[in-house]
Parts: C-alpha cells; structure tokens; sequence
C-alpha cells in the first residue's frame, strides 16, 4: 500500500511539475509537444513487447522446452488466477528476467539462460513471482504514463531553452521572469523529472518484490536469487541490448558507474534485501 501510495504521489509530483513548466508557453505551444510525446509513447507503448524481446535476441519457447520455466510460470498464474504469459529465452549467461506487454493477454516473460542454470527451484520461483506481479500490477502502464509525462516535460524545456536564446516568450516578454530565470527553469526541470521517473520505477521494484514474495509465501528465495543475479550481472554484464531498457529486468544488466548508480532505476540491493526480510506473511 505504501508503494501504491508513493506511486501516486510521485505521479501527481510530475503532473505538478508539467502545469507549472506548460504555464510558460501559449497553449498552442503545449499542445503541440503534448501530442508528439503521447504519439511517440502511444507507439512505445504497444510495440516496446516485441522490441525489447527483439532487442535482447529473446527466442519463444513451446511447451516441450524448458518444463520446469513452464511448470513454476503454470503454478504461479493459477495461484495467481491469471493468464499465462508467453515464455522467452534469452542467449546470456547472465542471471537475469524480465516481463513486458501492456496487459496479461499480451504479457511475457523472459529469462536468461544463465538464471535458468545458476538459480535453485524455489528462487527460480520468487524471481517469476515477481516478475508476474509486474504484470499483474500494470507496471508497463503506469512507467508509460509516466514516461509520456516527463517526456513533455523535456520537450518543453527544450523549447524553454530555445525561447531563452532569442528573447524569451509568454511571461518573459510581460517582464514576469528574467530569460536568465527560464534558462535555469529550462535545465532543472527535466533532470527533476527524470529522478521523480527514476523514484516511480524503484517503486515499482520495491512492490513486485513484495508481492512477489506473498505469492510465494516466503521472501527468502527471492532475497537469494537477487544476491545471486546481482553477482552474476558483475561477472557477466551483458554485451548486447540498450542501457535505456534496463529498467526492463530485475536487476541492471549492464556495468553502472557512478553518474548511472545515482540515476538507477533499480533500488539499491541492500535495501531490497532488507524490505524482504521485514514482510509479515
């Protein structure tokens, strides 16, 4: 409930942040970027499924291949009473999962070969649980609307900024604000926006580890696979995919820096260790 509750408090933060940079433009100039941003993300939103599976050489998988994915993914959606997703295989050695579609009817899951082989049964489990309840969330949804909504945010900073180059607009030219001031304005926002975008996928991750773990009835396996995965992701960062999607799987595929541990989309692995640890089943 808290992570629901954040979840909508962040959003509205954005929304907040959206009416007061769209204040500084003419409404012609805020419907225009309001409609290439939802066309783009409109897009994203039905075909990002077949992209990313695309984009990390995700192969189906029948029925015949790979019982016990099958098995613990057939298990989990009745316990569940949801639809069986579309099941992938993804060619890494990599310990890693990720699920996308924007609903169950046309969700799937992804798991590295790599996860597969290292995990136990029972984490195997507690990392498909979580992975279904991203699903049974409407995770994909919400960073969607999320993600249409910082991305006016930047398109108006970029006009912002343009204005400010050549003179300024709407308040500026009342005198209500120096162009100095909209400049500023211009930078800040879309980093505000991001980290709040950055907040809203954290939380995501904090509640599919929670409800993936009641699924279960146990948030130990869960809390084993992740140590797990994330030792895996060091020995085998994955070389082929894009740095943008990571947010995608349970854990960042790729090598992260500083600038990109302050910018994660993922919360810190101590913490979710943690929260774990402290559910009441």
């Amino acid at each position: 409930m808290i992570n629901q509750i954040k979840t909508v408090l962040l959003l509205g933060a954005l929304t907040g942040l959206l009416i007061f940079i769209g204040s500084f433009f003419g409404q012609t100039g805020l419907t225009v970027a309001i409609i290439i941003v939802v066309l783009m993300n409109f897009i994203t939103y039905f075909f990002s499924d077949k992209i990313a599976l695309m984009m990390y050489r995700a192969k189906e998988i029948k029925n015949n291949e790979y019982p016990h994915f099958h098995s613990i993914i057939e298990e989990l959606c009745k316990e569940n009473k949801m639809k069986k997703p579309k099941l992938y295989i993804i060619p890494s050695e990599q310990s890693n999962a990720f699920a996308t579609g924007r609903n169950e009817k046309n969700a799937a899951v992804a798991c590295t070969e790599g996860i597969l082989k290292l995990l136990t049964k029972e984490e195997l489990k507690g990392v498909l649980a979580h992975e279904l309840s991203h699903i049974k969330n409407k995770d994909i949804l919400i960073t969607t609307i999320a993600a249409t909504i910082a991305g006016i945010i930047s398109y108006l900073a970029f006009m912002a900024r343009f204005a400010a180059l050549f003179g300024g607009l709407g308040r500026n030219r009342e005198g209500g604000g120096s162009i100095l001031g909209l400049l500023v304005l211009a930078i800040l926002t879309p980093l505000i926006a991001l980290i709040i975008q950055m907040a809203i996928s954290r939380s995501r991750e904090y509640l599919a580890d929670e409800r993936g773990a009641k699924l279960v009835k146990d948030g130990k396996p869960l809390a084993s696979a992740l140590e797990k995965i994330h030792n895996s992701v060091k020995t085998h960062p994955l070389r082929f995919g894009n740095t943008a999607t990571s947010s995608l799987f349970i854990a960042n595929p790729f090598k992260s820096d500083f600038f990109s541990s302050i910018f994660s989309t993922h919360p810190n692995l101590k913490d979710r260790l943690s929260r774990l640890g402290k559910i009441k089943f």
